[in-house]
């Protein structure tokens, strides 16, 4: 886990140099024809990657898109109108039947399918009608860490060909440069605070909600620690009844319009006498794990999971536990 975490940035700098002849034709396409209604296929970690996409689709060109929820095509065979639609579907491995399966019904009645995947010769890369392959390389871990940021990387190259955005093109290219300023970040301070931790609530909020919901999904598989995510508005409701003296918060502060607000609630949070950790840009007041800027603040949520997922495999190996071989888990699930 921890090489396959080291070697994202190689692996976010070989997509970015490969397909960009199939990028400005994909990009062109969905401005010649704009789709009237777009979804995002995914589970797991590839679901999380496609909620930053979601959110920086919706953010950047006013589109909504929504979250499919597989069963309706693989349980319900619900008949969707797939007038004015695009599919995107991420995944690691390609192999998941309740992916392909929808992909395969948009496409067959004329939606636009797209597949971000690792595996490019896999069951969902050859049901969709553009494929972009992550170029990630082999990941064995189960715990997902260069395939999950490749997804981010695809994501954020979506909305940089759908718009022709030079600048945000631009700052995907220094992206792994940043990447690997990020991964030699010191987040030991972590360490401490969890090592004995059976509870912990994550928070983000916008762009970093996504990096906060996999980082508490990490916490599960690897530390098994009973980790949830929540966006800095939602956990002020209910949530917050089970914030006491000595609760474990992370929370995900980078660059952008939620930080204020992020900044405000872990504060708030210290006073309640809770164990907050902040991850927040340095020379923010208060942050103890130090977030590296990116290019542009949209793409700072890549540089913030880059630096977290050495600190949770070296949480898991300090709780007793092996980050390589989970429990009960596996790394390739088929559901449908």
């Amino acid at each position: 886990m921890l090489d396959e975490a080291r070697e994202a940035p190689q692996a976010v700098a070989r997509q970015l140099a490969a397909d960009g002849e199939r990028w400005r034709a994909f990009g062109a396409r969905l401005r010649q024809q704009p789709p009237a209604s777009l979804l995002t296929i995914a589970r797991g970690s590839s679901d999380h990657a496609a909620h930053y996409a979601a959110y920086l689709v919706m953010a950047r060109l006013g589109r909504l898109v929504t979250s499919m929820p597989m069963s309706l095509i693989t349980l319900y065979q619900s008949e969707i109108r797939c007038e004015g639609l695009a599919s995107f579907a991420f995944s690691q491995s390609g192999q998941s039947p309740d992916l392909v399966s929808p992909t395969q019904y948009f496409r067959q009645c004329g939606a636009v399918t797209c597949a971000f995947v690792n595996v490019p010769d896999s069951p969902l890369g050859r049901a969709a009608e553009w494929l972009f392959p992550l170029h990630a390389g082999q990941e064995t871990s189960v715990a997902a860490t260069k395939s999950f940021i490749a997804q981010l990387v695809a994501g954020a190259r979506l909305v940089a060909a759908w718009q022709d955005d030079a600048a945000l093109a631009k700052g995907l290219q220094q992206l792994p440069r940043a990447m690997e300023q990020a991964c030699a970040a010191d987040w030991s301070p972590a360490l401490e605070v969890l090592r004995d931790a059976d509870r912990l609530f994550v928070i983000g909020r916008g762009l970093g909600l996504p990096v906060a919901m996999e980082a508490a999904l990490k916490f599960k598989e690897t530390c098994g620690i009973q980790a949830e995510a929540f966006s800095g508005a939602e956990v002020q409701h209910g949530p917050m009844r089970l914030i006491e003296e000595g609760y474990p918060l992370l929370v995900f502060a980078p660059r952008g319009p939620a930080q204020p607000g992020l900044l405000e609630l872990a504060q708030a949070m210290r006073e309640r006498g809770a164990r907050v950790l902040l991850a927040a840009p340095a020379g923010t007041p208060d942050a103890n794990l130090p977030l590296v800027d990116s290019e542009l603040p949209e793409l700072d949520p890549v540089c913030a999971i880059q630096s977290f997922y050495p600190m949770v495999e070296a949480l898991a190996r300090a709780r007793g536990n092996d980050p390589d071989r989970p429990p009960h888990l596996k790394k390739v699930t088929r559901t449908s």
